[in-house]
Order: C-alpha cells, then structure tokens, then sequence
C-alpha cells in the first residue's frame, strides 16, 4: 500500500510518502480501505514530537473507509461496512488496522468526506461544550479560533444551546464564518486586545468560560478575561506550550479553574463513542450542524497540508483524500 511514514521528529519535511506493507488484522481488529483521513493538529504535535511516541509510525489519528477484512472474533462488522474511527495512529495509507470496538458506523446520510471532518473535531466540541464545562443558554463564553475545524463546530453547537459567543480570528474572512456560524461579538486579535475587548463586551464582568487551543500566546490573557471562578478550558497549543504554572496564581485571579482535557477521556467506553457519533451525525443530517471541508489533499501532499494548517492558511477541516468513496 501506498502511505506516509515519519521516521523523526520535525517539521511537515519529515513526512515521507512511498510504499508501505499492508497491515494485518488480529484479534478483534479490522483491515479498513481508507478512503478520507482528517488532518488534526494532534497529528502536528505527534509528528514535532509535542506527544511523542516510538518511531517509526504512520500518523492520522482520524479516518473513515469500508471494511476489507476481519480479524479473527470480530462479529460487530462485516466487510463492506462504512466505518470511521478517532485517536488511533495510521490513517495517513491507503489501509489501516483498527479495534472493531472503537470503530463508529457512519450512516447512508453521510458521506465520507463529512463524516472524516465531523468525527475527531466534532466530538472534541461536543464533550467540551457538553461534559468539560456545561455551557448554559445566556451566559458568555470565549472561543479563540473561532473560524477553525473545532472553533466553527463549537460555536455552532453553543449557539443551539443559546449561549452568548465572543469568537476571536485573524482575519475579516474568518470574522465572517465565524459570525455566520453564530458567533454574537468577533475580536480580530491581530487589531484589538481581545482581554480588553472581552472585559468591555461584558460590561466588566469576563465570560464563564475560554476554550483555547492557541496556548502560549493567548494562555495569560485568556486568564484575565475569566469572570471570578470561570474556567480556562486548554484543549491544544497550535502557538506552542504553555508554560509552568504557579496554581496560587489561579487563586489571585479569583479562584479560576485549569483543566488541560483530551478528548481520549471523554469517550473512553464505546458507549459514550457511540453516543457522541450519533449525536453528531443526527444534527448534521437534519441539517442543525454544518460542517466546513473545502481544503483536500492527495496523499502524496500531506507535507503541504501540515503546513497550510500550521500557517494558518485554512478555515474548517482539512483532509487528505485516499482513494476514492462510493459514497
């Protein structure tokens, strides 16, 4: 098979694109045809080695394909299954090797394409906005990358929900994604302190909650746009890591709560998979929940979208097409 290999750690050079052997299904595995893997900033710090692992591996922690071969004890599937899966290595070939339990059918409704940008990113909005901090209708809430795969997802879903959405961007363009996916105030960081703006659009107060996958250089002040025990919801680092922290500093601020969530722990039963799929797929089918893909790669070009992503070229999801879908 055809697919892409990382041998060191560095930068979008260090993906390496040729033939590979095929993977074999064991016990309770599947062999999937990959026909959409999602481009995800975990991939980005799994290939700098932000999250290391062991070399060599193949990245892509999210796809969907059709089931080609079953391991042996596999009864949950059969061949020619649609199926997607999240946070498991090898999404970037042409074939891959999953668990059957962590496989998520994906129904007629959906083709492949939206299921491979709705999967990772959705359910990461979906357990941040539902499990890591219940946002209630009313309340402000602060979303930096608000154009972004996860950023358009999250303000979406808080909009249904009727919270009131401060989402930060770089440009006008993303401004207006953002606003059209239901954000009610825009700060373009690149002209406006958005500390400040935050503090002047709730008269003073500060918002409930930050959702920052930024990091380093929004961390501080995302913390002083906090209202006295909001919560500082850190799901990712696309400016770097932030650094250590004195915990009697949350106390100063008025007892502020940290949590660095990963979306591993929220669906770490194949019931709460299952639940937040579903979920997803229902609001995208009935049309509640729009998903942006414009930007696909062929699979020789993963280089090329590491680095758009890191550059902050794109808005929605980006994915690698891998052969083509029947559906």
């Amino acid at each position: 098979m055809r697919g892409i290999l990382i041998k060191r750690y560095g930068g979008p050079e260090v993906l390496e694109y040729g033939e590979l052997p095929d993977p074999t299904p064991g016990s309770g595995e599947v062999q999937i045809r990959v026909r959409v893997a999602g481009v995800n900033f975990t991939d980005v710090y799994q290939r700098t080695g932000v999250y290391p692992g062991t070399l060599p591996f193949s990245p892509g922690v999210e796809g969907v394909g059709t089931v080609e071969k079953l391991g042996p004890g596999v009864t949950s599937v059969k061949v020619g299954d649609r199926v997607g899966w999240v946070l498991l290595k090898g999404g970037y070939a042409e074939l891959a090797v999953v668990p059957a339990d962590r496989l998520v059918p994906v129904p007629a409704s959906i083709d492949d394409r939206t299921a491979g940008a709705i999967l990772l990113q959705g359910m990461t909005a979906h357990f941040l906005l539902r499990d890591c901090y219940r946002v209630t209708k009313g309340e402000w809430i602060l979303v930096h990358a608000a154009a972004g795969g996860v950023g358009l997802l999250m303000t979406q879903i808080a909009h249904r929900i009727g919270a009131r959405i401060i989402g930060t961007t770089s440009t006008e363009e993303k401004a207006a994604l953002a606003r059209e996916a239901g954000a009610d105030e825009i700060v373009l960081y690149t002209k406006e302190d958005f500390q400040q703006a935050t503090r002047r659009i709730t008269g003073g107060a500060g918002v409930g909650v930050v959702y920052d996958s930024v990091g380093k250089t929004t961390f501080d002040k995302s913390l002083d746009s906090l209202r006295a025990r909001g919560y500082m919801v850190l799901f990712g680092a696309s400016s770097g890591p932030v650094p250590p922290l004195d915990p009697q500093v949350l106390n100063r601020k008025g007892s502020l709560y940290l949590t660095r969530p990963t979306l591993g722990n929220y669906i770490s039963t194949r019931e709460e998979l299952l639940l937040r799929a579903r979920e997803l797929f229902d609001w995208v089918s009935k049309g509640e929940l729009e998903v942006r893909a414009e930007h696909d790669y062929p699979l020789a070009n993963a280089a090329q979208a590491h680095a758009d992503l890191e550059e902050r070229k794109t808005t929605g999801k980006l994915l690698i097409a891998i052969s083509e879908s029947g559906a």
